[in-house]
């Protein structure tokens, strides 16, 4: 139903109802920090996520070493034992070959030094590991002295020791019977002064 309004007159208007804005900021912040408090969890999230996927990768690679260090060690320590039994090998070998050459050695070495001494002569020589024993004669004590000293003296001796010494029952000719033992070098004989080889090699004074 239509309705005119004859009289002219302004219709006055209905007035609206105030907004309340006082109570509606509280929401407006509570959800802005809500909003600000995820963006900044999502933040720290993501960030240690990454960390942590980097701190993975790199115990996985600390991983990968530790077990290429431990084949190279194991590798290390069959080298090792190896080199053991080779190095076992090799000191055998060499015991074996510097005892035989070391037998004709020590045999031109006592027949060289007895034949610088006068008046003496070996009737026995036997070696037990080091120790060699001796047993000969001789027309004096001076040339059993003698035949120490260049023993001695040689250097295929650490010592050299006087077992038994007396004359013997000859009343034709004066000799003497000796026993001795030498503790023979095993490293050979040692260098020794020009002036001592001179004397070394000069002959014994007749006794």
């Amino acid at each position: 139903m239509i309705r005119i309004n004859l009289l002219g007159q302004v219709r006055p208007k209905s007035a609206r109802r105030p907004v309340d804005t006082g109570a509606a900021l509280p929401a407006v912040f509570i959800g802005a920090g809500v909003v600000l408090g995820g963006l900044v969890l999502g933040y720290l999230y993501f960030s240690y996520q990454g960390q942590l996927t980097q701190e993975n990768n790199r115990i996985k690679q600390l991983e990968a070493q530790k077990t290429e260090l431990q084949q190279v060690k194991q590798q290390v320590e069959a080298f090792d034992k190896q080199k053991a039994v080779l190095q076992v090998r090799v000191d055998t070998i060499e015991k074996l070959q510097r005892d035989r050459t070391g037998g004709q050695e020590l045999l031109d070495m006592v027949a060289n030094t007895v034949s610088r001494t006068e008046n003496l002569w070996l009737t026995t020589m036997t070696r037990k590991g080091n120790t060699l024993n001796i047993v000969g004669s001789s027309a004096s004590i001076n040339s059993v002295a003698n035949f120490i000293t260049a023993m001695k003296r040689s250097g295929y001796f650490q010592k050299v020791e006087i077992d038994e010494t007396k004359q013997d029952e000859n009343k034709n000719l004066e000799t003497f019977s000796f026993k001795l033992n030498a503790e023979i070098n095993p490293s050979g004989p040692q260098a020794r002064p020009a002036s001592t080889t001179a004397q070394n090699a000069a002959p014994a004074k007749k006794g």
